[in-house]
Order: structure tokens, then C-alpha cells, then sequence
């Protein structure tokens, strides 16, 4: 069981598909003593690996305490950055701490694209420091991409780039339109572009010896399955039944792109808005409906909820919009 806590909404970067709008330090953000109840809920609920992102998290004052806080409870720690903060002293605190990994952000081999992206001058060279910064204090880093339309075609480059780099892991998120990442929903791949790319992906995991792992795009759970492969992970879509997410003001959603608040942890305890809330036990029957819900790999993949959503006027537990796999199937 893995959870996302979104330490702050404050960030170095003004990202074009942040699905936090993150910029500037929200009001009634979490307080130190409040974060550290939360992560001890957290682990009262039976999580195992704690991500500390944002915004960035390296911007939050009290980071380190609250590190070491989930440290000391067992959790595995680990951090979702742009990597522009992370100096070698950083790095070193971070790995004295137990950080288990620091999965830092590249969109593209160009820096003036991924700059652009992020709205940040020197973000790229910043991020590649970032890395170097990371291996050099053996402090295990991975690389995401958010994949779109325009950096589609370079994504397995930047994997090369990983490799080269002395990343254990090369995540790609798959965009999904939520937050100002709305504002850029043509750039969503479709269902043969989506398809296409992820068999690539799954191709090339034959050949590297780091993880390749695509998020928000659970049917690469099925085209492993179709090509024979073996992969660690069992389940596609986890949102609302091993992973769910909090924002910097306590509230708790199924997953980062599926923008619907089930409770805050000021008014309610964690672990119990982590066992009763009606959406997350509803998301635990797998009911999806349409093609999702007679889907031979439904149990496999679930299909992206977020997507699911928003393209079904808000409906999480509608077909996935974007699974070529139904009309193969002639769902």
C-alpha cells in the first residue's frame, strides 16, 4: 500500500499540467504536529510507503522532521520533486534520514521544452544536478515523465538518459486533465497512440535492466500479460484500494488526478475516513461499468478512474475513454 501526501502547494515551478495548481504555499496548510499526526495515522491504517511531494516538498521548512518522523514508524520514505533543490547536502541529510528514493522530473532531452513546461529557467540542468547530486551521496533516484502528445516520440530516449544517468527507475505518467493540466487535454494521448506507446514501453523493458513502470495507464498491466512478460505489479489503476492521496490542507481524495474530496484529516482521523468513506468503498466493489466492468482484465488494469471521470461528467466508475481493448473486444 503505497500514499502521496502533497506536503505543500508551494513550488520553484509554475508547471502548464500541475494537477495541484501548485505555486504559492496554500493557506491552512498542514502544521508540523498535524503532519506528524497524519503520518502516524498513516501508519495505523496500514501503508508501507509514504511520498512526501507537492508543489515541492523541498520547500516546506519542517521536511527533514517529518522524514524522519515516518522514518521512525516503519514507513518507507520516499519523495516526487522537480530536483532543483536537491544540493548534495540535501541529499546527504535525506539518505542519513532512511529516503528510500527521490523520484525526480524530466518531460524532455530538450531543455527548452521541458523548461517551457515548467515554466522555470534552468529547471533541466537544475534537475540533472539534482540526479548527479543523488548518485553521488548513493542516494537511489528515478526519473518521471509526463507523457503527451508533443514528447511522446522521445520518451524511451529519456529512458536511455536514465540509464546513463544511474537511475534505478523510469516512471511515466500519463497525463491526465485535472488542474491547470486541463487546460492542455488535447495533448492526452488516444486510444491508438495510448496503446502504441505503452507497448513500446513494455518492449523496452526487455532490453534495460531498470524499472519501467507507466502510471496512469493501467493497461499496460494487460499488454505485459499479452506479451508474456513478468511484472512486480499486480494492479493497474490503485486508487481508493492501496493508494490514495492528501493535499496540503488535509484532504483526502482517491488519487492525484481524481479531483473529489472524501474528507479532511483535521475534522476526521485518517484511518477512518480511510476505512468507511463511501466513495473508496465503492471504488473496493470493481463494479466499472461499460467496457471496464466486462473486461476480462478488469481485476489486471480497472482502467485510469481519473480519466474515467473526466470524460463521464464526473462518473469515476464509467469506462475508461481511452482503452483501445474495447473495441477489440467489441465492448
Amino acid at each position: 500500500m503505497i500514499i502521496s501526501w502533497n506536503t505543500t502547494n508551494q513550488c520553484n515551478m509554475y508547471c502548464k499540467h500541475c494537477y495541484r495548481d501548485a505555486g504559492v504555499k496554500a493557506s491552512e496548510e498542514l502544521s508540523t504536529e498535524e503532519g506528524k499526526n497524519l503520518i502516524t495515522e498513516i501508519k495505523k491504517a496500514g501503508f508501507k510507503i509514504m511520498i512526501f511531494s507537492g508543489g515541492e516538498p523541498l520547500m516546506r521548512p519542517d521536511i527533514f522532521e517529518l522524514v524522519e518522523h515516518a522514518g521512525k514508524l516503519g514507513l518507507r520514505p520516499v519523495f516526487g520533486t522537480n530536483g532543483t533543490l536537491i544540493t548534495r547536502d540535501v541529499a546527504r541529510k535525506l539518505k542519513e534520514l532512511g529516503v528510500m528514493g527521490m523520484g525526480i522530473s524530466l518531460d524532455s532531452l530538450d531543455p527548452t521544452k521541458h523548461n517551457e513546461l515548467r515554466c522555470y529557467p534552468g529547471g533541466f540542468e537544475q534537475a540533472v544536478q539534482g540526479m548527479e547530486n543523488c548518485l553521488h551521496e548513493k542516494l537511489p533516484f528515478q526519473i518521471h515523465t509526463t507523457v503527451m502528445g508533443w514528447n511522446k516520440d522521445e520518451i524511451l530516449d529519456i529512458t536511455d538518459f536514465a540509464v546513463e544517468k544511474g537511475a534505478v527507475a523510469h516512471h511515466f505518467f500519463f497525463l491526465v486533465p485535472t488542474g491547470r493540466g486541463a487546460n492542455i487535454e488535447t495533448e492526452s494521448l488516444r486510444a491508438k497512440e495510448y496503446e502504441d506507446t505503452l507497448t513500446k514501453i513494455m518492449e523496452k523493458q526487455k532490453h534495460v535492466a531498470i524499472e519501467l513502470k507507466p502510471t496512469c495507464a493501467p493497461q499496460f498491466i494487460r499488454i505485459a500479460k499479452e506479451m508474456g512478460m513478468e511484472l512486480r505489479f499486480q494492479r493497474g489503476c490503485l486508487a481508493g484500494t492501496s493508494y490514495c492521496i492528501i493535499s496540503p490542507t488535509g484532504n483526502v481524495q482517491p488519487c492525484a488526478y481524481l479531483d473529489l474530496p472524501i474528507g479532511n484529516v483535521k475534522e476526521t482521523p485518517f484511518s477512518q475516513l480511510w476505512a468507511e468513506s463511501e466513495v473508496f468503498k465503492n471504488l473496493r466493489t470493481l463494479d466499472y461499468k461499460g467496457g471496464c466492468g466486462t473486461c476480462k482484465y478488469k481485476l489486471a488494469c480497472s482502467g485510469c478512474r481519473a480519466r474515467a471521470a473526466f470524460y463521464n461528467e464526473g462518473d469515476y466508475m464509467a469506462e475508461e475513454p481511452w482503452c483501445l481493448y474495447h473495441g477489440r473486444q467489441g465492448f
